[in-house]
């Protein structure tokens, strides 16, 4: 493989990515999808990936970084990275799990935005409200999604402009790398919301379910029963709030039939760091990442068994997918706990 060219003037986590990907570069299959400028500086997204070359098998995608102020979820990923190459020496098991599944990992879509210490992406548009789509109910005032303009938080991009190059890039790799498959999966890392870590997946643009509930439902179950103190509230991200222009979404509901694609957000909840240390209000990094470096390894630790669990589930998918009347018994589960006590 020709060597990688990294450019100077770069940040902790990029750095770290470069040192991850040289470690491994005789494992991952390694591809810059777009580049981004901030201030004279250019940084390449890339991605890695490892396991089996075949276009059908599973694959699982782990993502972070998405919005740039959100270091800790392009953390959790790069830790997984580096555990996956220091295991790769000696546990038997994972090498023949990656001869059926493949595993893509993209630590960092916007490191123009991270390099920056701002939410958004160079241009001032919040990736995460992007894509073309918009919410078929009403939104939150400015969060849910807005086109005022780039001094505001939350811009979406003028209408009927091209999306940006890394939401566009992404949802590129979506199509031609996961939702291509039988089955495909994504864990999508951020932080800042709420008192506890949660797994959203779609829908964000309507309060209607996605035409693969049963398969989430059964996937949620499996994890609670392996894991059954994890923690995580589990649920559609529309029982939050709705928002206009969801990259997960927009990638959910173009994945050609049959095929399945199972997007994920890890939401990790900073409110409890800001109030086990009120002073992380005074910092803009502190209200969306960990600061302490004790709390910061609790984090990194904590998150190992759902990446792993995801891996596993991929590779044992034959075992698990409903399939006839017992996919419409899991829908009426799913409609049961998700969707009852809920207005649809």
């Amino acid at each position: 493989m020709p060597a990688i060219s990294f450019l100077p003037d770069s940040f902790e986590e990029y750095e770290d990515l470069k040192s991850i990907l040289d470690q491994g570069s005789a494992s991952f299959e390694i591809r810059a999808i777009c580049e981004t400028e901030v201030r004279g500086r250019r940084f390449s997204v890339y991605t890695a990936s490892i396991g089996s070359s075949d276009s059908l098998a599973p694959a699982i995608a782990f993502i972070g970084g998405i919005h740039g102020l959100e270091r800790i979820g392009s953390q959790l990923v790069l830790d997984y990275m580096r555990a996956l190459l220091a295991r790769l020496e000696w546990d038997e098991l994972l090498v023949r799990q990656l001869q059926s599944i493949r595993i893509y990992f993209c630590p960092i879509v916007n490191p123009g935005g991270m390099w920056a210490s701002t939410r958004a992406n160079p241009h001032g548009v919040d990736l995460m409200r992007n894509a073309p789509q918009n919410a078929d109910a009403r939104v939150p005032l400015l969060a849910g999604g807005q086109r005022v303009g780039a001094w505001l938080p939350w811009y979406r991009g003028r209408a009927g402009e091209p999306m940006e190059p890394e939401a566009a890039a992404l949802l590129q790799l979506v199509d031609t790398q996961l939702a291509a498959r039988p089955l495909s999966i994504a864990l999508d890392c951020h932080s800042g919301y709420g008192w506890s870590d949660s797994i959203w997946f779609p829908y964000a643009r309507t309060r209607r379910h996605m035409p693969h509930l049963p398969e989430m439902y059964v996937l949620k179950s499996m994890f609670e029963h392996a894991h059954p103190h994890h923690g995580y509230t589990f649920e559609p991200q529309s029982h939050q709030y709705l928002l206009h222009g969801d990259l997960w979404d927009c990638a959910y509901d173009r994945t050609p039939a049959p095929n399945i694609f199972l997007p994920m957000t890890l939401e990790l909840g900073s409110w409890l760091w800001i109030k086990k240390n009120p002073r992380q209000l005074f910092s803009r990094q502190g209200m969306f990442n960990p600061v302490m470096a004790h709390r910061t390894a609790r984090v990194l630790r904590r998150h190992a068994n759902l990446f792993d669990f995801l891996a596993r589930a991929a590779f044992s998918a034959q075992r698990w997918l409903p399939q006839g009347n017992r996919r419409e018994q899991l829908l009426q589960g799913a409609l049961d706990h998700w969707y009852r006590p809920h207005s649809v």
